[in-house]
């Protein structure tokens, strides 16, 4: 019997990252004389990436983006981003002690985010327990990236886990759409960057705490072992 694998997206689903993402975006957008917005404005695109959190700034302030100039702001967002990616941001609660007792039900641990790999390995070194996941990927770490399933059981491959004994955690539509394709069961936070209520997303099960995540894993854990028993 393999070990099962768990492979968590990370802003919005392990980490609040808005807490350090939406300064970036308006040190960003300084730059081209807008006022600061606050994480309730536009705090859900925050999962679509930094190009969408841009323009939708601009969006929010009535105020034209020029293609070119939408382009030229993605770096800048990145250099501060990174220069300020854990002043603030943190794990929600009850993410640390599900991951142990994850870990002592001997689950494979992974990541499988839209951020940049190297950004994702950053945070999670600077605010801790990078060590806890056999793998961490990227949304540059292969050739595509969440919605597409390749990304997920891609991770699942690395960390050492098998596709058809896993589940995945996430917050957003890519996480859950990525997961069905790749038929994976998907637990969804409900705390987490959706602009959607991720009930009404269709996710296998759905948490509103962490401390229901192990009993709800259990569970899925079990009914991948009867199918493939079948």
């Amino acid at each position: 019997m393999s070990r099962p694998t768990i492979v968590f997206d990370l802003d919005g689903t392990l980490v609040d990252s808005n807490r350090d993402l939406i300064p970036a975006l308006n040190r960003t957008t300084e730059h081209d004389g807008l006022p600061p917005i606050s994480r309730a404005d536009v705090g859900h695109v925050v999962g679509q990436g930094a190009l969408m959190m841009i323009k939708r700034a601009f969006e929010f302030h009535n105020t034209p983006l020029d293609p070119e100039r939408h382009k030229e702001l993605l770096p800048i967002f990145l250099e501060t981003y990174e220069a300020h990616i854990a002043d603030e941001t943190v794990y929600y609660d009850g993410v640390l002690n599900a991951l142990d007792v994850l870990a002592e039900h001997d689950w494979i641990l992974a990541v499988c985010t839209n951020k940049y790999e190297h950004l994702a390995r950053k945070l999670l070194t600077k605010i801790g327990g990078i060590e806890r996941f056999a793998a961490i990927t990227g949304g540059d770490t292969f050739a595509k990236k969440k919605p597409d399933p390749s990304h997920i059981i891609e991770t699942i491959k690395l960390a050492g886990g098998e596709p058809d004994n896993a589940v995945m955690v996430g917050d957003s539509l890519n996480d859950i759409d990525a997961a069905h394709a790749a038929k994976i069961p998907v637990i969804a936070v409900d705390f987490g960057y959706s602009d959607v209520p991720v009930e009404q997303l269709s996710p296998t099960k759905f948490i509103s705490h962490f401390d229901s995540l192990v009993e709800e894993a259990l569970k899925l854990a079990a009914i991948n072992e009867q199918t493939k028993s079948q």
